[in-house]
């Protein structure tokens, strides 16, 4: 892989774990979460449809259907969460995210309907998150692909995760001097 081609697949790095997690990582990733609609929303509200089915990168998804992603795995997410706050050590089921991405709702269902649910899971989520305590925090689920996960790592790897895709919009519309 080229360099550039690896700036086009992680415009903000791979996400990188603290040497320890504290309350205050918590904090921060639960800033970008509660900013990322507003922040989608606004960055891709102008586009025209031929723009958001545009790929972000050659062989990546278009900006629809990394619109539409980001709340389906999100709400994924927040599901985890509930599993792990009230099951021990539950094991969660992965999917395949490629597949679902060749779904016919990504490829043409309007962005306003995922933007909206990103709204309203994300506003749920923090909520969510904000209530617990760091004991809570320490909870764990089992992703038989990656392994044992605690809910406090998760949100750091979520908030990047919005973060990663926001950047890869972005980073589009730069190259295309969309704005």
């Amino acid at each position: 892989m080229t360099s550039s081609t690896a700036d086009l697949r992680f415009p903000i790095g791979k996400f990188a774990d603290p040497e320890a997690i504290t309350e205050g990582h918590v904090s921060a990733w639960l800033a970008d979460l509660a900013a990322l609609p507003d922040d989608l929303r606004r960055t891709v509200t102008s586009l025209s449809d031929a723009q958001l089915d545009t790929p972000y990168r050659p062989g990546g998804w278009t900006v629809r259907q990394v619109i539409h992603h980001l709340p389906d795995s999100h709400l994924n997410c927040l599901l985890r969460f509930r599993w792990a706050l009230t099951e021990d050590r539950p094991v969660i089921k992965p999917y395949d995210e490629a597949a679902v991405a060749e779904l016919p709702d990504y490829r043409s269902a309007p962005v306003g309907h995922s933007l909206d649910l990103l709204e309203a899971l994300h506003t749920r989520w923090v909520d969510l998150v904000r209530s617990l305590s760091w004991e809570a925090l320490q909870r764990t689920f089992v992703n038989p692909e990656s392994g044992e996960d605690t809910l406090a790592r998760t949100v750091g790897v979520y908030a990047w995760h919005g973060r990663h895709h926001l950047a890869h919009i972005e980073q589009l519309i730069e190259r295309e001097n969309w704005t």
